[in-house]
């Protein structure tokens, strides 16, 4: 024990006495040549590679839209984000973004150079959680659109947009499935508000909804609409981004958008079917079929458990709805049919109606 302690002591006056020469060394010569002295190069020469996360934004940027909802006497309602498709100012955006000034209220685009400009609604797809907005203004930067039909799981992704109100906003991760049933904008209780979506673990946060999920070609491939927040058991909910973002697939939402600049208004396509939403059947119960609807032109009775839509698996009555919004008004898709005991299958062949909303 004598000899532990006098090394220790020994060892405690080697560190002092070198901490005090050390100081005052330091404190008595300035002839040292720091970083702090070093010539700084006269810009950032950092290069973005083709299909870096850097490519992607310097591409992608200019076409994103930070979108300002106020209410009654211009108070704040809420922040989202917007994707310019076209020059002359037709901005594609969520519903659920632009509701906030319904009424009286106003929306206000601020663009990726911090000029502003009024915004009018153009129309609206609440069922689809999609609405298109028209700022006068002229020379814009329409974003590229892709493809979202074949995205492959695991490919890598971009995120952009203004979560919390910080506008410009880039976040990277990937695919992480495809073909969710989400509810738009975070309501629960309804079908009417299912879509097909895209997840993905890029953090995306309150205000990003709106913007664009781009590939790593920089094109548009999703309209972030949605998150889940552990605390509301939701998509949708306020909390910050835990890895599970949801986005409207680009095909689904060019589709609606067209429709919207043309009508003001777009077509929900539909089956003609209630399906019970409790969960309480693998497959989608069919609960009621109105007479004239395409299932019921197609044999479709109440009772029936619907197992597959051409061949997706069909787990529940979301996951019907959800596929048969991926396709359009006038399209054929063959259903797989079973009875409450899973017996009995048949296929049967049901073309698509479409439901102005």
């Amino acid at each position: 024990m004598a000899g532990v302690t006098a090394l220790a002591a020994v060892v405690g006056l080697l560190g002092g006495g070198l901490g005090s020469y050390a100081v005052n060394q330091w404190s008595g010569d300035t002839s040292s040549v720091t970083s702090f002295d070093q010539p700084k190069p006269a810009s950032n020469t950092g290069t973005a590679e083709p299909g870096s996360v850097q490519a992607v934004a310097d591409k992608v940027l200019p076409s994103v839209v930070q979108i300002q909802a106020r209410g009654f006497g211009g108070a704040s309602s809420g922040t989202g984000s917007g994707i310019i498709i076209s020059e002359d100012g037709y901005i594609l955006t969520n519903n659920h973004v632009v509701s906030g000034a319904e009424g009286s209220g106003s929306l206000v685009a601020r663009f990726n150079d911090g000029k502003t400009a009024r915004l009018e609604v153009v129309g609206t797809a609440p069922w689809s959680d999609l609405a298109v907005v028209k700022a006068d203004a002229q020379g814009l930067t329409p974003a590229t659109l892709g493809n979202s039909e074949d995205v492959p799981v695991g490919s890598g992704v971009v995120a952009i947009g203004s979560p919390y109100g910080l506008s410009g906003t880039v976040t990277s991760g990937i695919i992480s499935a495809t073909d969710r049933p989400v509810r738009a904008g975070g309501e629960s209780g309804s079908q009417s508000t299912v879509l097909n979506a895209l997840q993905t673990d890029a953090a995306i946060n309150p205000g990003n909804s709106g913007g664009p999920l781009v590939n790593m070609d920089g094109q548009v491939i999703g309209i972030n609409s949605a998150i889940y927040s552990p605390g509301s058991g939701s998509p949708g909910g306020q909390a910050g981004s835990v890895g599970l973002g949801f986005a409207i697939p680009v095909d689904h939402a060019q589709r609606i958008g067209k429709q919207l600049i043309e009508d003001g208004s777009a077509e929900r396509t539909t089956l003609g079917v209630t399906v019970d939403i409790t969960g309480r059947t693998s497959g989608a119960l069919v609960v009621e079929v109105p007479s004239g609807g395409p299932a019921a032109k197609a044999g479709i009775e109440r009772g029936d458990v619907i197992t597959k839509v051409d061949d997706r698996l069909i787990n529940s009555g979301d996951e019907l709805v959800a596929a048969v919004r991926s396709h359009a008004p006038g399209e054929t898709v063959t259903l797989t049919v079973t009875d409450r005991q899973g017996g009995n299958e048949r296929t049967v062949q049901a073309t698509l109606a479409g439901t102005e909303m």
